[in-house]
């Protein structure tokens, strides 16, 4: 059925996209994935079959963003920890000393300021917080006001005054191990990673280090580098840490929006149409 497929729909990387792939569907217009991320597929070699691909952030920025809220307030309040304590069958108090960190009134560095991560700042701006921004450009004047953010030019900027990290960037060669030792070091020793993007923006092995020596407070992660971890894999026997096995769009509404976006993509290729969510090589 080669010949036939003029489209492909791309439900959590799979099928896989290769050369062979490409070579045997020759009349194949278009590739509409179900998410943002485009970081499992060959831009270029795709585009040179004269295949056009599209994504779909309007139906995951408000669920990811969610995601993004949670772990920061799952993690600032510790209740992972609390509830395995609360269901444990020795509990019989709370100890006094289980303190979890004030949101209202912290700091929040935002890495990526698209369309997330700004959904993720007029979240922050409800829970009272001060948020800080580095993105690639700007943002408009009237949108910086309307969420209460500041940019930060350099990162190590935010970095250094953040109690709250959250990497909302997409996976690129300049965006792998985009947080590593040093950039670990610059933080507070209170501070909280929280990474909703790509588990590869993180060097996981100066987390492990930074969360065993005390460099960082904790770290919250929706992703990691593979998917799942290896069971035997050191970030999982830390206390400080809350891993979530890439939660980030998984709604029964952000689900059914996804493929609506995708369809609206195809079918808009199919009639020679532009794309609404089309992506281009760099």
């Amino acid at each position: 059925v080669g010949k036939k497929v003029q489209a492909i729909y791309l439900w959590w990387h799979k099928p896989v996209i290769d050369k062979e792939l490409l070579q045997s569907l020759p009349n194949l217009k278009v590739i509409a994935n179900s998410g943002v991320g485009m970081d499992h597929l060959d831009l270029n070699l795709i585009a040179s079959f004269g295949v056009k691909m599209a994504n779909a952030p309007r139906a995951v920025s408000s669920a990811t963003a969610d995601t993004g809220m949670a772990l920061l307030l799952a993690s600032a309040r510790r209740l992972v920890e609390v509830h395995n304590i609360s269901i444990s069958p020795s509990m019989d108090y709370c100890e006094a000393d289980i303190l979890g960190v004030k949101v209202a009134g912290a700091t929040l560095g935002i890495i990526g300021m698209g369309s997330i991560g700004y959904k993720i700042a007029l979240r922050a701006k409800a829970f009272e917080m001060n948020i800080l921004y580095h993105n690639r450009t700007q943002r408009k004047g009237q949108e910086e006001q309307a969420v209460g953010a500041t940019y930060c030019k350099k990162m190590d900027s935010l970095l250094q005054q953040a109690d709250f990290v959250m990497l909302v960037v997409s996976l690129t060669p300049q965006t792998h191990k985009l947080i590593g030792k040093r950039e670990l070091e610059l933080m507070k020793p209170t501070a909280t990673l929280i990474n909703i993007s790509r588990g590869a923006v993180v060097d996981q092995e100066a987390l492990v280090a930074a969360l065993q020596t005390g460099v960082i407070g904790a770290a919250a992660l929706d992703v990691t580098s593979p998917e799942p971890l290896p069971r035997d894999h050191p970030l999982l026997k830390l206390k400080n840490i809350i891993i979530t096995p890439h939660l980030g769009i998984k709604t029964d509404k952000a689900t059914y929006m996804i493929t609506e976006e995708a369809v609206e993509n195809i079918l808009a290729a199919l009639n020679g149409l532009p794309l609404p969510s089309e992506v281009l090589p760099s």
